[in-house]
């Protein structure tokens, strides 16, 4: 067993990898991605209706 600590180094290796490849995500659960997707949607929907009173008062037909 010459090469005991060459386990240890590749999983430190790996460790370090994949907390890289995790580092912008989010740790959110399902229940919370749902409500900040409705969130999301909320506001959008809000923005369009802004968006085409404006257009209605402005008198344009528009999308």
């Amino acid at each position: 067993m010459t090469r005991g600590n060459q386990r240890d180094l590749a999983r430190a290796k790996n460790q370090k990898k994949l907390a890289e490849a995790n580092k912008g995500k989010r740790n959110e659960s399902n229940t919370s991605i749902a409500a900040r997707k409705e969130a999301d949607a909320e506001a959008l929907r809000a923005k369009q209706a802004a968006k085409a009173a404006k257009a209605a008062e402005a008198g344009g037909g528009g999308k």
